[in-house]
């Protein structure tokens, strides 16, 4: 059995006046986010940039490591 979702306003109609008031909410809820200075997002990408470069060095580092070991046991076998 299919149960019919009973639609509050009336369809189309319904869903076209409730756009304006759905606008109003998001700009009322906007207004009270606490929003970043300019100085805090640059400080934040740049610690990004740093964290992701030092990773980036760390698993080339072990990268490098694995394919010695690999080489090493390659050539002992050979």
């Amino acid at each position: 059995m299919v149960a019919k979702v009973q639609e509050k306003d009336g369809g189309i109609g319904g869903f076209v006046r409730s756009v304006p008031e759905f606008i109003q909410q998001v700009r009322t809820e906007t207004n009270k986010v606490s929003w970043p200075t300019r100085r805090e997002t640059t400080m934040t990408a740049v610690m990004v940039v740093i964290m992701t470069t030092l990773l980036a060095l760390f698993f080339l580092g072990v990268d490098q490591a694995f394919n010695a070991l690999a080489q090493a046991l390659l050539k002992l076998v050979a």
